[in-house]
């Protein structure tokens, strides 16, 4: 059955107990421009035209556990970030405020969590 009308992804949205920092890290990581920044809601536009990434304001987020542990809160979304050289771009995530995990599952992949906890890979897309 098809869709009864177009649909497209205009964003991926994390949850955030200060949306504004949130999105500020991912500004600064990616350096794409802030499309929308409203009381508990603020919106990244993607320079290609693509779907955006949005931060909404949660005061009740926890951060998930990453690999996943029985019983905890479980990671619902992540992104998978190209890079030309990891090992550049996991300094330049670090200097920003993220945290490597301790567990890498690939060499070619390297996961780290941002400012509250959100996972993120970084993998070399050449």
């Amino acid at each position: 059955m098809a869709a009864p009308t177009p649909m497209r992804v205009s964003g991926v949205v994390f949850s955030a107990p200060d949306p504004r920092s949130l999105a500020a890290f991912y500004q600064r990581l990616l350096g794409w421009p802030v499309q929308k920044d409203e009381p508990g809601w603020v919106k990244l536009a993607a320079p290609d035209g693509g779907p955006g990434l949005s931060f909404h304001e949660d005061p009740d987020y926890v951060p998930p556990v990453w690999p996943s542990t029985a019983g905890e809160q479980q990671m619902m979304v992540h992104l998978d970030i190209g890079v030309d050289d990891i090992e550049k771009a996991g300094q330049y995530a670090v200097e920003l405020g993220a945290k490597p995990a301790d567990f890498q599952p690939q060499e070619h992949v390297r996961v780290y969590f941002d400012p509250i906890g959100h996972p993120f890979c970084l993998f070399l897309d050449r």
